[in-house]
């Protein structure tokens, strides 16, 4: 066998680094990102209408235009990182929604026509919260003094 500097291979061979797999946001970094993008958005946010109303199938396509789904898949970021469409049901598999909560962040009956993009951001930053376990864990334990096993 010849040992051979990576130089010296470069001559002969068409040497590419190899490709590591994109490293996946968490899904409190998802929320964090989308609130911040919302807090950013400069035109009014349009809430989705009425979407308790829609048959489980209406609801995951639901979608339009100048809503905080519009706004998550305007950026490339979160494309990139999976989310495959603005319509609900793409964003709530992305995001780890629940129909509850889709509900309470994006209805338009919980909002009575003043929708804003930081208000959004404000219900998001409150799911990223609580979105990661470990703190709460933390300080139950502390309050029982339980210890991992």
């Amino acid at each position: 066998m010849k040992h051979e500097s990576l130089d010296q291979i470069r001559v002969k061979a068409d040497v590419t680094p190899a490709v590591t797999p994109p490293v996946r946001l968490t899904q409190r970094q998802r929320l964090e990102r989308w609130a911040t993008l919302l807090e950013k958005a400069e035109a009014p946010m349009a809430p989705l209408y009425r979407i308790e109303y829609l048959t489980p199938e209406e609801r995951l396509l639901a979608r339009g235009d100048h809503t905080p789904l519009a706004v998550a898949f305007a950026d490339p970021e979160l494309r990139a990182d999976g989310l495959k469409s603005d319509r609900l049901g793409d964003v709530m598999d992305y995001f780890g929604l629940n129909a509850h909560e889709a509900h309470h962040l994006l209805c338009d009956c919980h909002y009575h026509g003043t929708m804003t993009g930081a208000g959004v951001a404000k219900r998001l930053r409150s799911k990223a919260r609580f979105s990661d376990p470990a703190p709460l864990w933390a300080f139950i334990r502390g309050i029982f003094g339980l210890r991992r096993s």
